[in-house]
């Protein structure tokens, strides 16, 4: 039997939570993120926030200027992570696979649960209906053939939407003259370059495949795949007890040349992966870098550490590595570390990642942060649990990628 996928998103999981505890915020415009008088960004935002056009990762400044009168606040992570596994907890028994993406949302695989398509449609049903009565709060499901058109059918209803798309080509009749930007692999780089020859529509993919592929190459012919509904992914539930390693990797619209930048985008990495090791209480007796050049040349080198799972270890042995691989234009950045048990080691201080700084942890990585603030604009330290969610991190990344100082 062909795969039944469901994604589940909360509709603007940060106000709706804000708006929960505080019904005075309803029907307002709310703004969460950095505050007008701040550098930062949107994290997100009421519904009726997008009524004048803004939109998460939008630069404060700007989303001020469109929206004056609204309601800005800063997140509390913390809240939202309770709410968020609160949701979860809901969620994840109705799959045999259950793939956290962030805070709001997973993908859900139902297949041997439902059964049925009309077994799936009653699993959502359900999952919606509980999230409203325990938790007060609305969210958007999608039912579809596979992760991508689950994630395109959630957002077909916003808010509170259900949409479900059983096969491929329901997938491509729905798309088929939409932007390219449809396509979860086109970001607006690749949008520009695919609008240079004229490609601005999935129809244009399709007809000019191979233009396409000589144009991108690797991503090119992911591209032409999800024009045409080809998916093959699965929905995986990361079990820590199977792990032999934990790594963050990207990859960028563009090709990167900037070795500091690649360092920065390296300390996002190292912090992501200590916070999953953290929670599943392992650590690492090896650190992994990972390189792919503009050529698609990979090079991946390693080093045996101590165990340990600090973003500091990880942070100065990757640099390190990376100071050792020639240098050329990058397409792809990852770290991680290996050889995983429940033991740790002697951790390494702080002050033996910058020796010239010999301050206490917590205050090197801030420190280190708020360089970066300085550099890109935004708001690292006061959004780190939402930039590492997902897409989120990509984005940051790639905005850091456009708005180096």
């Amino acid at each position: 039997m062909d795969q039944i996928i469901i994604h589940v998103d909360m509709d603007a999981f940060f106000a709706a939570v804000e708006i929960q505890d505080n019904p005075a915020l309803k029907g307002k415009p709310l703004i969460i993120g950095a505050l007008p008088t701040e550098r930062g960004v949107v994290a997100t935002c009421s519904y009726e926030a997008r009524k004048y056009g803004i939109h998460s990762a939008m630069n404060i400044k700007e989303a001020y200027r469109l929206c004056p009168n609204g309601i800005y606040m800063h997140p509390n992570i913390e809240k939202y992570r309770a709410v968020s596994e609160r949701l979860h907890r809901i969620w994840a028994p109705y799959a045999s696979a259950a793939e956290t993406v962030a805070l709001d949302e997973a993908y859900l695989d139902v297949t041997e649960k439902a059964v049925t398509w009309e077994g799936a449609r009653e699993i959502a049903r359900t999952i919606k209906q509980r999230t409203r009565d325990e938790l007060g709060l609305t969210c958007s499901v999608g039912v579809a053939y596979s992760i991508t058109a689950a994630k395109t059918a959630s957002e077909e209803k916003k808010p509170d939407g259900y949409f479900e798309i059983q096969t491929p080509q329901d997938y491509v009749n729905l798309i088929i003259d939409r932007n390219v930007g449809v396509l979860y692999s086109v970001g607006a780089k690749t949008a520009e370059k695919l609008a240079v020859i004229g490609i601005r529509t999935v129809r244009d993919i399709q007809e000019r495949q191979n233009e396409v592929v000589r144009l991108l190459g690797k991503q090119g012919r992911w591209i032409v795949e999800q024009a045409f509904g080809q998916d093959s992914q699965k929905v995986t539930t990361w079990r820590p007890e199977d792990a032999k390693s934990v790594s963050r990797e990207l990859t960028f619209q563009a090709d990167v040349t900037d070795h500091d930048y690649l360092k920065d985008v390296l300390l996002l990495l190292a912090l992501n992966v200590e916070r999953r090791l953290s929670s599943v209480g392992l650590y690492g007796s090896g650190v992994t870098l990972k390189i792919t050049y503009a050529d698609m040349k990979s090079i991946t080198r390693s080093k045996p550490v101590h165990p340990a799972r600090s973003a500091a270890v990880l942070y100065r042995e990757a640099c390190a590595l990376l100071d050792q691989i020639p240098r050329g234009a990058v397409r792809l950045i990852g770290a991680g570390y290996h050889s995983l048990s429940g033991e740790a080691g002697r951790q390494m201080r702080f002050e033996d990642i910058l020796p010239e700084m010999a301050i206490g942890g917590a205050e090197l990585i801030f420190s280190e942060l708020a360089r970066m603030e300085e550099c890109y604009g935004l708001d690292f330290a006061g959004n780190l649990d939402r930039i590492f969610q997902g897409e989120t991190l990509y984005r940051t990344v790639e905005y850091m990628r456009r708005h180096k100082g």
